[in-house]
């Protein structure tokens, strides 16, 4: 069983899987401080100043208002953080078309290969060995 583990390990597909895995957790990474490092500051300066991140509706509890997400979580009131969703979903919208985009790519990569072989494919080999001794037959002949 032991041996079959290695075997499944070993195997290419499943390499490229945990490549792609840690890739993609890496460029979650990158994609979130993108965000809010950058786009919501934007977004922010085109809505008057507004924050997403800090955007909530307080459900039951007591908090100050104008306290931050994190200062009414910790007074442990039931808060509804639509502005946390609000960046998830900009966050997925990113990294699908930043994927999109990718995987675009790559296709087109692979039919401009694909073009470039059957273009090599269909190009006329040189004579083959019986057209020349056909030749040489029909020469001697004369």
């Amino acid at each position: 069983m032991l041996n079959e583990f290695k075997d499944f390990i070993a195997k290419g597909n499943v390499m490229d899987m945990a490549v792609g895995i840690i890739i993609g957790a890496a460029f979650t990474a990158i994609v979130t401080a993108l965000v809010s490092d950058l786009i919501n500051p934007i977004i922010g300066l085109f809505m008057g100043g507004i924050d997403f991140t800090n955007m909530y509706a307080v459900l039951s509890g007591n908090v100050a208002a104008g306290a931050s997400l994190e200062a009414a979580r910790d007074s442990g009131a039931a808060v509804f953080a639509y502005g946390s969703f609000i960046m998830a979903i900009i966050n997925f919208l990113i990294i699908a078309f930043v994927v999109f985009m990718l995987v675009r790519y790559v296709n087109k990569a692979k039919e401009a290969a694909a073009a470039k072989e059957e273009a090599a494919e269909e190009e006329p080999a040189g004579p083959t060995e019986l057209d020349i001794l056909t030749e040489i037959r029909d020469a001697l002949k004369k």
